[in-house]
């Protein structure tokens, strides 16, 4: 069974309308086929342009704040290099700790763990501005 077809009647300018003609000379391609084809692209898009102005400015934002994210992971990622070169060259001739010095570094170092795990889970920040938690919505 034949799909259900409609039929419309519009008008084309010469020089398009001599366009269809040359499209269609091909014995596999009918007038109404280029023109359906022609109005099903000009509708997809159209629902591309919907989608940019849909989601276009909050993807914008999106990449915008990942772009930040990224700068701030580098700089935070450069301070700690930065840091580490600098207690390397400061401890660098010391002699190799005992027990009891491992044990102190050892505690130091998880109440400096615990801390920074806190700090995370207040939202609090060292260096800057505390975060809201959610940003714009």
């Amino acid at each position: 069974m034949k799909p259900h077809r409609i039929r419309h009647q519009f008008l084309l300018e010469p020089e398009l309308s001599e366009k269809l003609d040359n499209l269609s000379r091909d014995p596999s391609t009918t007038k109404s086929a280029v023109v359906a084809k022609a109005v099903e692209a000009f509708i997809d898009r159209r629902g591309e342009n919907e989608l940019d102005r849909r989601y276009g400015v909050r993807l914008d934002r999106l990449s915008r704040d990942l772009g930040h994210v990224r700068r701030d992971a580098e700089m935070i990622l450069e301070s700690l290099a930065l840091f580490i070169r600098f207690s390397i060259t400061l401890h660098a001739h010391t002699p190799v700790p005992d027990k009891a010095t491992q044990a102190i570094a050892q505690e130091r170092f998880d109440k400096f763990v615990e801390q920074v795990g806190r700090q995370i889970a207040s939202g609090k920040r060292s260096l800057g501005k505390e975060n809201s938690g959610g940003g714009e919505g």
